[in-house]
């Protein structure tokens, strides 16, 4: 699970002189009173279906700044480069934006996955990290100045699939057994871990639990290998390309158990709902905001407004309900503590994120010493009542039964058994 020093050293020579060959996807002509903010960010590759609404977010957030004077008195130009979904390109991309870019603030890009290999850097030249969907990412470096974006908490991989096993736990009778299935990838190897845990805590008994490599595709001969062993629930850790994977086996070979899904990267994506469509039904996922009416909190619906009416124009999410606010929240709590402390001096920064609340359009936020959450707001969500893969079905807060937390439960229950919905 951890990030091996020895392979960031070992890649990073390599990396700098891909990172340094790479054109910049947004380079502007910078004027001596702008704020230059660097990152990478995966516009292709098996990340881009999450870093592209990221993005478009990103740059939503920097034009209203802008519009109401920038920060700082100076304008936000953004500097950043393709990562390609592809860790051992990370090193260099930054070595680029720090030392021939020349800019003022790098912020790290989207996952666990990619964030690891910028930390080294971070570390050795003391900068602010406000991550972006990275899990217990800081459990490996416990570095003073990181901070996380993503609603996971003060136990970022229990969390995850707290709700997960808390829902199970809850039926009658109680089911027992569960099989665990996890790509090596660091996001969902810390997904997995965690989720032993919680199911440990409610007494369930692992009756199969297998890794998969981080590129496979087909996984028709895992799930006929978890049906062997007739598990009262499956739970997958996965990234968006496999998780689709996962999804299709499990309706193709007709998977017969009672609870089915877990932590799945990319089932909140809007066209990956709308390419599985009806096939969704029943999963039981984890998602960070849906349109339900407990969940609107101030700003997020002006927004989600600008962001729908360019989504289609920039390809991207056209709803936008996963990524793209916390992409937006992330710049706003740096924004804020920028503006607040007047400075760009990631200690000055980072005292003001770690003792103040700050206000976000998903709500407010406090940092605990770790730079997690002070407290969880991860959903547990399961599909229903989808037909077909329109569009619009996904706009409907129906279509997304959470059922934890408890403040933000549906009215509508669970449908349980998961095979009920396949008779």
């Amino acid at each position: 699970m951890g990030y091996d020093m020895r392979r960031h050293r070992a890649t990073r020579l390599l990396a700098a002189l891909v990172g340094l060959a790479l054109g910049a996807v947004h380079h502007p002509a910078w004027a001596a009173d702008t704020l230059r903010i660097g990152f990478s960010i995966p516009l292709s590759g098996s990340l881009a279906v999450t870093g592209k609404p990221a993005l478009l977010a990103t740059q939503i957030w920097a034009e209203k700044v802008n519009a109401e004077g920038g920060l700082l008195g100076r304008n936000i130009e953004f500097v950043y480069y393709d990562d390609q979904s592809n860790p051992a390109l990370v090193p260099g991309i930054y070595s680029k934006l720090l030392d021939v870019d020349k800019v003022d603030l790098a912020i790290p890009g989207y996952s666990t996955n990619m964030t690891a290999p910028f930390m080294p850097t971070a570390i050795e030249r003391n900068l602010l990290v406000v991550s972006y969907f990275c899990l217990a990412l800081n459990d490996q470096f416990h570095y003073s100045r990181y901070f996380s974006m993503v609603p996971f908490g003060p136990q970022p991989k229990a969390s995850l699939s707290k709700g997960f096993f808390d829902v199970a736990a809850a039926q009658e009778p109680k089911p027992q057994t569960v099989a665990v299935v996890s790509a090596d990838a660091e996001f969902a190897q810390g997904a997995a871990e965690g989720a032993r845990e919680n199911l440990k805590e409610h007494g369930f008994k692992i009756v199969y639990d297998r890794t998969y490599p981080a590129n496979q595709l087909d996984f028709s001969s895992i799930i006929r290998a978890v049906q062997a062993v007739n598990p009262d629930i499956v739970y997958v850790a996965s990234y968006p390309v496999d998780g689709v994977g996962v999804v299709r086996a499990a309706n193709e070979v007709r998977l017969t158990t009672k609870l089915f899904g877990g932590s799945m990267v990319g089932m909140q994506s809007t066209p990956l709902r709308m390419q599985l469509g009806p096939l969704l039904n029943g999963l039981v996922y984890h998602d960070f905001w849906v349109p339900d009416p407990k969940l609107m909190f101030p700003g997020i619906e002006a927004f989600l407004a600008t962001y729908q009416a360019r989504a289609v124009d920039s390809g991207v999410d056209p709803l936008g309900y996963y990524a793209p606010p916390y992409a937006y929240a992330r710049m706003q709590v740096i924004g804020q503590a920028v503006a607040a402390t007047g400075t760009l001096d990631a200690d000055k920064l980072a005292a003001y994120l770690r003792a103040n609340v700050l206000h976000t359009i998903v709500g407010d936020i406090r940092f605990n010493q770790d730079g997690e959450w002070s407290k969880s707001a991860v959903l547990t969500v399961q599909y229903q009542g989808i037909s077909g893969n329109g569009l619009d079905q996904f706009r409907k807060s129906s279509t997304y039964v959470v059922l934890a937390p408890n403040e933000f439960k549906s009215t509508a229950g669970l449908i349980y058994p998961y095979s009920k919905l396949r008779d």
